[in-house]
Protein backbone atom coordinates (compact mmCIF):
# COMPACT_ATOMS: atom_id res chain seq x y z
CA UNK A 1 0.00 0.00 0.00
CA UNK A 2 1.34 3.42 -1.00
CA UNK A 3 2.08 6.00 1.71
CA UNK A 4 -0.58 8.58 2.50
CA UNK A 5 -0.81 11.41 0.00
CA UNK A 6 -2.06 14.93 0.54
CA UNK A 7 -5.67 13.99 -0.30
CA UNK A 8 -5.47 11.17 2.26
CA UNK A 9 -4.33 13.54 5.03
CA UNK A 10 -7.18 15.87 4.08
CA UNK A 11 -9.55 12.93 4.57
CA UNK A 12 -8.18 12.30 8.06
CA UNK A 13 -8.47 16.00 8.89
CA UNK A 14 -12.06 16.13 7.61
CA UNK A 15 -13.24 13.09 9.56
CA UNK A 16 -13.98 14.74 12.92
CA UNK A 17 -15.79 17.80 11.46
CA UNK A 18 -17.82 15.51 9.21
CA UNK A 19 -18.58 13.35 12.23
CA UNK A 20 -19.85 16.43 14.06
CA UNK A 21 -22.19 17.20 11.15
CA UNK A 22 -23.34 13.57 11.04
CA UNK A 23 -24.23 13.94 14.72
CA UNK A 24 -26.36 17.00 13.88
CA UNK A 25 -28.12 15.00 11.14
CA UNK A 26 -28.82 12.12 13.55
CA UNK A 27 -30.13 14.55 16.15
CA UNK A 28 -32.27 16.79 13.97
CA UNK A 29 -33.47 14.84 10.94
CA UNK A 30 -35.89 12.48 12.76
CA UNK A 31 -37.41 15.53 14.47
CA UNK A 32 -37.72 17.24 11.05
CA UNK A 33 -35.50 20.11 12.21
CA UNK A 34 -33.32 21.91 9.67
CA UNK A 35 -29.85 20.39 9.81
CA UNK A 36 -28.17 23.37 8.12
CA UNK A 37 -29.56 26.29 10.11
CA UNK A 38 -30.25 27.04 13.74
CA UNK A 39 -27.82 27.55 16.58
CA UNK A 40 -26.64 24.55 18.57
CA UNK A 41 -27.68 24.81 22.21
CA UNK A 42 -27.05 22.98 25.43
CA UNK A 43 -29.96 20.58 25.86
CA UNK A 44 -29.95 21.24 29.62
CA UNK A 45 -29.71 25.03 30.04
CA UNK A 46 -30.54 26.11 26.49
CA UNK A 47 -27.48 28.36 26.19
CA UNK A 48 -26.41 28.99 22.59
CA UNK A 49 -23.05 27.36 21.92
CA UNK A 50 -20.21 29.43 20.48
CA UNK A 51 -17.54 28.30 18.02
CA UNK A 52 -15.17 27.41 20.86
CA UNK A 53 -17.82 24.99 22.21
CA UNK A 54 -18.19 23.22 18.87
CA UNK A 55 -14.63 22.16 17.99
CA UNK A 56 -15.07 18.45 17.24
CA UNK A 57 -13.93 16.22 20.10
CA UNK A 58 -11.51 18.86 21.47
CA UNK A 59 -14.26 20.99 23.04
CA UNK A 60 -15.77 17.94 24.71
CA UNK A 61 -12.38 16.84 26.05
CA UNK A 62 -11.48 20.34 27.26
CA UNK A 63 -14.60 20.52 29.45
CA UNK A 64 -14.49 16.82 30.41
CA UNK A 65 -17.81 16.32 28.68
CA UNK A 66 -19.67 19.07 30.52
CA UNK A 67 -21.45 22.24 29.41
CA UNK A 68 -19.27 25.34 29.99
CA UNK A 69 -22.30 27.29 31.17
CA UNK A 70 -24.31 24.98 33.43
CA UNK A 71 -21.76 22.17 33.97
CA UNK A 72 -24.34 19.52 33.08
CA UNK A 73 -23.02 16.23 31.70
CA UNK A 74 -23.35 16.25 27.89
CA UNK A 75 -23.11 12.52 27.30
CA UNK A 76 -21.11 10.47 24.82
CA UNK A 77 -23.25 10.96 21.72
CA UNK A 78 -21.30 13.60 19.78
CA UNK A 79 -17.79 12.38 20.63
CA UNK A 80 -18.97 8.84 19.88
CA UNK A 81 -20.19 9.81 16.41
CA UNK A 82 -17.07 11.88 15.73
CA UNK A 83 -14.67 9.10 16.73
CA UNK A 84 -16.66 6.58 14.68
CA UNK A 85 -16.40 8.90 11.67
CA UNK A 86 -12.62 9.04 12.18
CA UNK A 87 -12.45 5.23 12.38
CA UNK A 88 -14.43 5.03 9.12
CA UNK A 89 -11.89 7.34 7.43
CA UNK A 90 -8.95 5.29 8.71
CA UNK A 91 -10.51 2.01 7.59
CA UNK A 92 -11.16 3.55 4.18
CA UNK A 93 -7.48 4.49 3.93
CA UNK A 94 -6.49 0.97 4.97
CA UNK A 95 -8.24 -0.26 1.81
CA UNK A 96 -7.84 2.56 -0.74
CA UNK A 97 -6.06 5.83 -1.40
CA UNK A 98 -7.00 9.16 -2.94
CA UNK A 99 -10.43 9.70 -4.47
CA UNK A 100 -11.48 6.08 -3.91
CA UNK A 101 -10.81 6.39 -0.17
CA UNK A 102 -12.94 9.56 -0.11
CA UNK A 103 -15.81 7.66 -1.75
CA UNK A 104 -15.40 4.78 0.74
CA UNK A 105 -15.50 7.20 3.67
CA UNK A 106 -18.40 9.23 2.28
CA UNK A 107 -20.46 6.05 1.97
CA UNK A 108 -19.43 4.99 5.47
CA UNK A 109 -20.41 8.36 6.96
CA UNK A 110 -23.77 8.32 5.17
CA UNK A 111 -24.48 4.81 6.42
CA UNK A 112 -23.38 5.80 9.92
CA UNK A 113 -26.15 8.42 10.02
CA UNK A 114 -28.73 5.93 8.76
CA UNK A 115 -27.66 3.16 11.13
CA UNK A 116 -27.62 5.41 14.21
CA UNK A 117 -31.03 6.92 13.40
CA UNK A 118 -32.59 3.50 12.86
CA UNK A 119 -31.09 2.10 16.05
CA UNK A 120 -32.35 5.04 18.11
CA UNK A 121 -35.62 5.98 16.38
CA UNK A 122 -36.54 2.86 14.34
CA UNK A 123 -36.79 4.81 11.10
CA UNK A 124 -34.73 5.10 7.92
CA UNK A 125 -35.53 8.56 6.51
CA UNK A 126 -36.23 8.84 2.78
CA UNK A 127 -34.14 12.02 2.85
CA UNK A 128 -31.08 9.78 3.31
CA UNK A 129 -31.98 6.47 1.65
CA UNK A 130 -33.28 7.79 -1.69
CA UNK A 131 -30.34 10.12 -2.48
CA UNK A 132 -28.01 7.26 -1.54
CA UNK A 133 -29.47 5.26 -4.43
CA UNK A 134 -28.71 8.06 -6.88
CA UNK A 135 -25.25 8.58 -5.37
CA UNK A 136 -24.44 4.88 -5.81
CA UNK A 137 -25.58 4.82 -9.43
CA UNK A 138 -23.55 7.95 -10.17
CA UNK A 139 -20.41 6.51 -8.58
CA UNK A 140 -20.89 3.17 -10.31
CA UNK A 141 -21.51 4.84 -13.66
CA UNK A 142 -18.33 6.86 -13.27
CA UNK A 143 -16.08 4.03 -12.06
CA UNK A 144 -17.46 1.09 -14.06
CA UNK A 145 -19.97 2.22 -16.69
CA UNK A 146 -20.07 -1.30 -18.15
CA UNK A 147 -21.54 -2.55 -14.86
CA UNK A 148 -24.38 -0.01 -14.68
CA UNK A 149 -27.01 -2.60 -15.69
CA UNK A 150 -26.02 -4.76 -12.70
CA UNK A 151 -26.39 -1.74 -10.40
CA UNK A 152 -29.83 -0.83 -11.75
CA UNK A 153 -30.83 -4.48 -11.40
CA UNK A 154 -29.53 -4.37 -7.84
CA UNK A 155 -31.77 -1.41 -7.01
CA UNK A 156 -34.87 -3.21 -8.33
CA UNK A 157 -34.00 -6.58 -6.77
CA UNK A 158 -32.97 -5.06 -3.46
CA UNK A 159 -36.25 -3.24 -3.03
CA UNK A 160 -38.44 -6.10 -4.21
CA UNK A 161 -36.76 -8.75 -2.05
CA UNK A 162 -37.39 -6.97 1.26
CA UNK A 163 -40.74 -5.61 0.11
CA UNK A 164 -41.86 -9.19 -0.58
CA UNK A 165 -40.53 -10.45 2.77
CA UNK A 166 -42.28 -7.60 4.59
CA UNK A 167 -45.52 -8.24 2.71
CA UNK A 168 -45.42 -11.97 3.52
CA UNK A 169 -44.69 -11.25 7.18
CA UNK A 170 -47.66 -8.89 7.44
CA UNK A 171 -49.94 -11.47 5.82
CA UNK A 172 -48.78 -14.28 8.11
CA UNK A 173 -48.37 -12.42 11.40
CA UNK A 174 -50.74 -9.49 11.02
CA UNK A 175 -48.12 -6.89 11.96
CA UNK A 176 -45.08 -5.14 10.54
CA UNK A 177 -41.84 -7.09 10.52
CA UNK A 178 -39.76 -5.12 8.04
CA UNK A 179 -40.36 -1.50 7.17
CA UNK A 180 -40.13 -0.07 3.69
CA UNK A 181 -37.09 1.88 4.88
CA UNK A 182 -35.22 -1.43 5.00
CA UNK A 183 -36.31 -2.18 1.44
CA UNK A 184 -35.10 1.24 0.26
CA UNK A 185 -31.79 0.76 2.06
CA UNK A 186 -31.28 -2.61 0.37
CA UNK A 187 -32.14 -0.92 -2.93
CA UNK A 188 -29.37 1.56 -2.13
CA UNK A 189 -27.06 -1.38 -1.44
CA UNK A 190 -27.91 -2.70 -4.89
CA UNK A 191 -26.96 0.66 -6.38
CA UNK A 192 -23.52 0.37 -4.80
CA UNK A 193 -22.63 -3.33 -4.94
CA UNK A 194 -24.95 -4.50 -7.73
CA UNK A 195 -27.38 -7.38 -7.85
CA UNK A 196 -24.43 -9.78 -7.63
CA UNK A 197 -23.43 -8.32 -4.25
CA UNK A 198 -26.89 -8.38 -2.64
CA UNK A 199 -26.72 -12.01 -1.37
CA UNK A 200 -23.55 -11.14 0.55
CA UNK A 201 -25.18 -8.03 2.02
CA UNK A 202 -28.25 -9.97 3.14
CA UNK A 203 -26.24 -12.88 4.53
CA UNK A 204 -23.86 -10.54 6.37
CA UNK A 205 -26.69 -8.45 7.79
CA UNK A 206 -28.63 -11.52 8.96
CA UNK A 207 -25.50 -13.01 10.54
CA UNK A 208 -24.64 -9.82 12.46
CA UNK A 209 -28.28 -9.46 13.55
CA UNK A 210 -28.16 -12.95 15.06
CA UNK A 211 -24.88 -12.10 16.81
CA UNK A 212 -26.43 -8.90 18.21
CA UNK A 213 -29.51 -10.76 19.44
CA UNK A 214 -27.29 -13.37 21.06
CA UNK A 215 -25.20 -10.67 22.71
CA UNK A 216 -28.33 -9.00 24.09
CA UNK A 217 -29.51 -12.31 25.55
CA UNK A 218 -26.13 -12.94 27.16
CA UNK A 219 -26.30 -9.43 28.65
CA UNK A 220 -29.59 -10.33 30.30
CA UNK A 221 -32.01 -8.66 27.87
CA UNK A 222 -35.12 -10.56 26.88
CA UNK A 223 -35.21 -11.20 23.14
CA UNK A 224 -38.29 -12.82 21.61
CA UNK A 225 -40.59 -12.44 18.61
CA UNK A 226 -42.00 -9.22 20.07
CA UNK A 227 -38.59 -7.55 20.46
CA UNK A 228 -38.13 -4.59 18.10
CA UNK A 229 -34.62 -5.01 16.71
CA UNK A 230 -33.85 -2.64 13.82
CA UNK A 231 -32.41 -4.29 10.73
CA UNK A 232 -31.06 -1.08 9.18
CA UNK A 233 -27.82 -0.85 11.20
CA UNK A 234 -26.86 -4.39 10.24
CA UNK A 235 -27.76 -3.82 6.59
CA UNK A 236 -25.66 -0.65 6.63
CA UNK A 237 -22.62 -2.42 8.13
CA UNK A 238 -22.85 -5.36 5.71
CA UNK A 239 -23.32 -3.02 2.74
CA UNK A 240 -20.21 -1.01 3.61
CA UNK A 241 -18.07 -4.10 4.15
CA UNK A 242 -19.18 -5.63 0.85
CA UNK A 243 -18.41 -2.32 -0.88
CA UNK A 244 -14.93 -2.24 0.67
CA UNK A 245 -13.92 -5.87 0.30
CA UNK A 246 -16.24 -7.31 -2.33
CA UNK A 247 -18.93 -9.99 -2.07
CA UNK A 248 -18.44 -13.33 -0.38
CA UNK A 249 -17.04 -15.93 -2.78
CA UNK A 250 -18.32 -19.48 -2.56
Amino acid sequence: MAPLGLADWYLVAAALPVGSFVGVVIDRLPAEDNVFTGRSRCEHCGHALSAVDLVPLASWLATLGRCRYCRAWLGWFYPGVEVTALVIALLSLAVDRGAEAWVDAALGWWLLALAWIDWRDLILPDALTLPLILFGLAVGGALQPEGLADLVGGVVCGYLVLWAIGWAYRRLRGREGLGMGDAKLLAAAGAWVGASGLPSVLFGAAFVTLLAAGGMMLAGHRVDRHTALPFGPFLALAMWLVWLFGPITY
